[in-house]
């Protein structure tokens, strides 16, 4: 019951009065029972019980990441609103600033990724479970003092962007890293690992080394499964990159198989916007299968250790199926394409003795004890697909397929658990949830790579500031400085002769704040009390842009020729022959660009400024939200802005 201004003051005054000892306080009221409200029609309370556990079980795969200090928010705000960015951005922003000789065995010997502990088939699910936390534990707190190695202002490891420094004295603080903080997501990996004959390892083919970094390849090499890197998104970055990408991760990973892939094609859709749907290009399909036949080839032949020993060598056995059609995989023809498996689960071992690790896996256990005569032929070909978020895992399978399968987004992390889908009645397929890998990469970069996603990200001011360092983002997005919407003041003053003080500079530099603000005069994002520009929501709705692909980009690999790099024309690492007008891109986003469903990912970076209430979704661009025209006259709107007469 809502009470009226009079009750409101004398409970008010009652307060005080007691506050002051003048009454007694009054006698506590009995507290109300808690109403469960009946079901809706249609609604049974079982059903609902359902809603609830499946509710649990999704936070229960939520990535978790380590909350960002109050002090460098602060800090970096503040930064961003001073600190000048550098224009024309140097061509040295261009390379990728990861040095291959220094800082690689430091960083393996501080983050690693955990293993999972040994165990047996006679243990129980609780002591299984019981053992993997209390390992877990003790991970996360040998990787927390080094979590955060570069607040000391270097990067040991193979880190981000070489960033020029500023004009102005003073400098963004390093910011810490970020790596995923939940055992049940990095349960999903060690699964896919233990099943998985092959492993293809995706690399986003823009900045690859950033999405390989050592702890990976180190984990990589404790396991049986032969690995692949594939580098995705060759149609963004270019088959100049590509091939460049290709040569130097040939070079620092000599013996892994390269193989470039796109997954997907572009097609007009009504009233001519592009479409963009999975596809996978034959030449690159017969790549990709090519290589999966080389290291399966590999795979059946026996090591050096069992081909010395004649007794080894009769009793050996390939731990993968001995035939395979490759030719159906290149046309993916059969009756189980795509058809979803029930599970993963390893078969059961013969000795029930038989304990498991990171090294070995229970199917291979025992290969040259006696008794290996019950060995089975595995049913099929598994072949797993890892890599961190947003490197197109899931878009990959839909590709290979032909037809949408499994669930694809731009937000990173929209898969949660992983998938088993047969390609083939031959060959099996394991899609695994991207995991944010322990490396000395800077948060703004994993912003940059859509590694992180974006609702999770809260140095907005600060990620604008580093992006505006490799990317013109003023000239992409058509911006005008806020400067130039406010008439000069005149001086009025006198002077006597040779006093009169020389003219002050009026040249206009950008900062990130101000880069914020004309993107929110642009969109005429106002906050609802005050009726400031919000540049929060401004500046969420750029890292969108940056993140989802629709500003392309791509770096260098360390060491190219500086000639080749400044044909960009100090516009950093900018691709201009991807640039597309964004009010054509930004259309159909309120769904959140999912393939197979509707996302309900929300933003949860509110202005800190006015106390703004508005919904958290503001920062997902919506149709009604378009680039304006060429010939728009921008005027500066605020809250009575609407009213604006255009003349």
């Amino acid at each position: 019951m809502r009470r009226s201004g009079k009750q409101r003051k004398a409970e008010l005054q009652l307060k005080r009065a007691v506050k002051r000892g003048d009454v007694a306080p009054p006698e506590a009221q009995p507290r109300k029972k808690n109403f469960r409200r009946p079901p809706k029609l249609g609604h049974s309370l079982d059903a609902r019980l359902l809603a609830d556990d499946a509710s649990r079980a999704a936070r229960k795969l939520q990535s978790q990441f380590v909350k960002l200090d109050p002090e460098f928010l602060e800090t970096t705000k503040h930064l961003a609103a001073t600190l000048p960015l550098t224009r024309p951005i140097s061509a040295d922003a261009c390379l990728l600033g990861v040095d291959a000789q220094s800082g690689s065995d430091l960083e393996i010997d501080q983050l690693n990724v955990p293993r999972r502990p040994k165990w047996k088939y006679t243990m129980s699910k609780d002591d299984v479970d019981a053992n993997e936390q209390g390992y877990f534990r003790r991970w996360i707190t040998q990787q927390t003092p080094s979590w955060n190695p570069v607040a000391s202002g270097t990067d040991p490891g193979s880190g981000g962007p070489s960033v020029p420094d500023t004009a102005i004295p003073g400098k963004m603080p390093c910011p810490p890293t970020h790596f995923e903080r939940n055992l049940e997501v990095w349960r999903q990996l060690w699964r896919v690992t233990e099943i998985s004959q092959i492993l293809l390892c995706l690399l986003d083919s823009r900045c690859p080394p950033l999405h390989f970094p050592p702890s990976l390849e180190s984990y990589l090499t404790t396991r049986k499964a032969k690995v692949i890197l594939v580098l995705t998104k060759v149609d963004i970055a270019g088959p100049e990159r590509a091939e460049a990408w290709t040569a130097y991760l040939q070079k620092r990973h000599p013996g892994l198989p390269i193989v470039q892939v796109e997954a997907y094609q572009q097609k007009l859709g009504e009233q001519g916007r592009p479409v963009y749907e999975s596809h996978l290009p034959l030449p690159f399909r017969e790549r990709l299968v090519n290589a999966m036949r080389q290291v399966y080839e590999e795979m059946l032949i026996p090591p050096e250790r069992v081909r010395s020993d004649e007794v080894k060598l009769k009793r050996w056995n390939p731990p993968v199926k001995r035939e395979v059609d490759w030719n159906g995989l290149l046309h993916a023809h059969g009756k189980k394409v795509g058809s979803a498996v029930g599970g993963a689960a390893m078969p059961k071992g013969k000795d029930k003795e038989d304990t498991a690790d990171d090294n070995q896996e229970p199917e291979q256990e025992g290969g040259d004890k006696e008794g290996r005569s019950e060995w089975q032929e595995p049913e099929f070909l598994t072949v797993g697909l890892i890599g961190q978020p947003n490197v197109g895992k899931s878009s990959l399978l839909n590709a290979l397929f032909g037809v949408h399968k499994v669930r694809a987004s731009r937000t990173p992390g929209k898969t949660k658990h992983f998938q088993t889908l047969f390609w083939t009645p031959d060959v099996r397929l394991v899609d695994c949830p991207g995991l944010v890998m322990p490396a000395f990469t800077p948060m703004d970069t994993q912003v940059l790579c859509g590694i992180l996603p974006i609702s999770r990200v809260s140095a907005i001011p600060f990620c604008i500031h580093q992006i505006g360092q490799l990317l013109p983002l003023e000239t992409i997005l058509g911006l005008t400085h806020p400067s130039a919407n406010t008439a000069p003041v005149e001086d009025k003053r006198t002077w006597r002769d040779g006093k009169q003080p020389s003219a002050k500079d009026n040249s206009m530099y950008w900062t990130a704040t101000e880069i914020m603000t004309a993107y929110a005069n642009k969109k005429g994002w106002v906050t609802a009390k005050a009726g400031r520009p919000d540049i929060h929501r401004a500046g969420n709705a750029m890292l969108r842009l940056v993140a989802e692909g629709k500003i392309a980009w791509a770096f260098w690999p360390p060491g190219t020729d500086l000639t080749i790099v400044g044909s960009s024309g100090g516009n950093g690492i900018w691709l201009t022959y991807g640039a597309v007008q964004h009010g054509q891109e930004l259309e159909d986003d309120d769904d959140d660009d999912d393939e197979g469903g509707s996302g309900n990912e929300t933003d949860e970076v509110e202005s800190p400024d006015d106390d703004n209430d508005e919904n958290g979704d503001e920062g997902i661009l919506t149709g009604e939200e378009e680039y304006q025209d060429a010939d728009f006259k921008s005027v500066a709107v605020g809250r009575f802005g609407v009213l604006a007469i255009d003349d």
